[in-house]
Parts: C-alpha cells; sequence; structure tokens
C-alpha cells in the first residue's frame, strides 16, 4: 500500500481546477504537485480552427500585458482574428464582386450600344 498524502489546499473534490500528481522529492518524500487547466487556444473568428502562431494560453493571460503584442498575434490582415484560409476566402470573394460589377457594367454599355444602332437608320 502506497504511502498517504495530505493536500496542499482545502479542497479534496476530484475537480478540473483540482488536478494532481503526486511526486516524489529529492529526499524521498511524497507531495503533492496541482497541475494547472489547459488552455484551449484562441479559434478562427469564422470558423471553428484555433488559429496556428498564437499560443494557447487562458484568456486572462492574453489579455494582461505578460506577453507582447507581436507574440499574441500573426502579422498578416485580421492576423489573431481569423485564420489564413478564412482570409483568403475573404480576399476572394471580394475580389469577385467587384469583377461581378465590372462585367454587367460592361454588358449594360453594350447592350445601349446595340439599342443605339438599331434605333439609327442605315
Amino acid at each position: 500500500m502506497g504511502e498517504r498524502l495530505t493536500y496542499r489546499r482545502r479542497h479534496p473534490y476530484a475537480t478540473r481546477s483540482n488536478l494532481r500528481r503526486t511526486v516524489r522529492t529529492p529526499g524521498g518524500k511524497l507531495v503533492v504537485q496541482y497541475i494547472a487547466k489547459r488552455a484551449n487556444g484562441v479559434k478562427c473568428g469564422k470558423c471553428p480552427r484555433i488559429l496556428p502562431g498564437v499560443p494557447a494560453l487562458p484568456a486572462h493571460k492574453l489579455t494582461r500585458n505578460l506577453m507582447s503584442r507581436k507574440q499574441k498575434s500573426v502579422t498578416r490582415i485580421y492576423g489573431g482574428a481569423i485564420c489564413g484560409k478564412c482570409v483568403r476566402e475573404r480576399i476572394i470573394r471580394a475580389f469577385l464582386v467587384e469583377e461581378q460589377k465590372i462585367v454587367k457594367k460592361v454588358l449594360k454599355l453594350q447592350k445601349s450600344k446595340e439599342k443605339i444602332a438599331s434605333k439609327v437608320p442605315a
């Protein structure tokens, strides 16, 4: 049978916030080490993907000035908020919308020229 341990904190229940590990010290004594909860990481604003390049830290460590702004985001448009795939999609969509507007304009001009040409007797 193993040695008995006493917890260091006054929280005896086996919950997610009270994860612990037993470790033997160099002096041969068994002690309890408490394990911090793992953070989920920052997710993309459009898709459920975790953002690469942004460390998975608890929110309170990301908001305080423990890390510089450069460490908390990616140097790209919408970096640290939207993943690269979604940014690419957004840029392509904007480009295609603009192209569609130009095509509409050209078709309208052609139609008006055809109307004018059909009205003028040759």
